[in-house]
């Protein structure tokens, strides 16, 4: 099983929730954060355009979703396409345990 943790610098996440679905990927997490990356949000005009404030976090958008081994390249394809701006970190999962049922491994995702 893999963890993939996708960083959204826009809001992506529909578009790539509905092709996830399409590979049979259901369950995925979605939080709205804020934070930096290499370049600056884009400029504020305050006060009717005479002053200029550069923020210094922007609204960023994590995906988090477990696959099996198998469908990543179709996974990462997907949200490539899907995505115009972000990161995807790939991570391995070592065990899985559904609190409810007390299943392991794959049947939990």
């Amino acid at each position: 099983m893999l963890k993939l943790q996708v960083i959204l610098g826009q809001n992506d996440v529909m578009a790539i929730s509905e092709g996830l679905k399409k590979i049979g990927v259901g369950g995925l997490t979605v939080i709205k954060m804020r934070g930096r990356g290499k370049n600056p949000g884009p400029e504020i005009h305050a006060s009717k355009g005479s002053e200029i404030f550069v923020p210094q976090f922007s609204d960023k958008y994590v995906m988090e979703l477990i696959i099996p081994e198998e469908k990543e390249d179709e996974a990462i394809e997907i949200i490539k396409k899907k995505a115009t701006v972000g990161k995807i970190f790939v991570s391995q999962v070592l065990r899985a345990v559904d609190i409810g049922s007390g299943d392991e491994g794959k049947e939990v995702i």
